[in-house]
């Protein structure tokens, strides 16, 4: 889903199923059935997520805890789905009525429900493309995912060895964009573990 450290329903260890990701999606997944198209990196993006930002915070106010820009596209230099990713923080995503019928209001279209992992509920804005990702305030995964983000700001080798990975997995067919989601899993471990075992030491 998101284009980053997006991980599996449960304990992220397998791939979703197309079972899984019938069930999660509210009304039919959108089959890819093909190559995922990246886009070099456009200085559009940050502009892009501030409107997307103050849109959001607009609608809701003091109830978004935390608005962050995530994915590759947060990363300059980096390829990506031109899809902005955002992850967003409210009092308890499991609360839709307290937040989803103000962004609907704002353009957004609730696309994912996931009860079983960390309440997770995605909605989608068409101008420009949006990944609108909902957690509960304090959650891991946003910290996971600024971490990841930081990392590759920072970092021009593993923003390197991502880019390589993604362009070479994104050549593929994919039935879902989910599939290509998952198939970055190794790497994406691979360099989170460096940028723990960093943030660990201070490093």
């Amino acid at each position: 889903m998101t284009d980053g450290p997006r991980a599996s329903p449960g304990d992220g260890s397998a791939p979703m199923s197309e079972e899984v990701l019938r069930r999660v999606t509210i009304g039919e997944p959108a089959r890819l059935d093909g190559p995922v198209v990246l886009a070099d990196y456009s200085p559009q993006w940050p502009t892009l997520y501030q409107r997307e930002a103050q849109r959001i915070r607009r609608a809701l106010g003091a109830a978004a805890v935390v608005v962050e820009h995530v994915g590759s596209t947060a990363v300059p230099g980096l390829a990506a789905k031109p899809i902005i990713d955002i992850d967003m923080a409210v009092p308890d995503s499991a609360d839709e009525p307290a937040y989803v019928p103000a962004l609907e209001a704002a353009g957004y279209v609730l696309r994912i429900r996931e009860p079983d992992w960390h309440q997770h509920r995605l909605l989608k804005g068409t101008d420009p493309a949006v990944n609108l990702h909902v957690f509960t305030a304090g959650c891991d995964e946003i910290e996971r995912n600024l971490l990841f983000r930081d990392w590759l700001r920072a970092g021009a080798a593993d923003r390197e060895l991502y880019a390589r990975a993604k362009r070479r997995l994104a050549a593929h067919r994919w039935d879902y964009v989910q599939d290509y989601a998952d198939a970055k899993t190794h790497v994406i471990e691979e360099i989170m573990a460096r940028a723990r075992a960093a943030a660990h030491t201070g490093g």
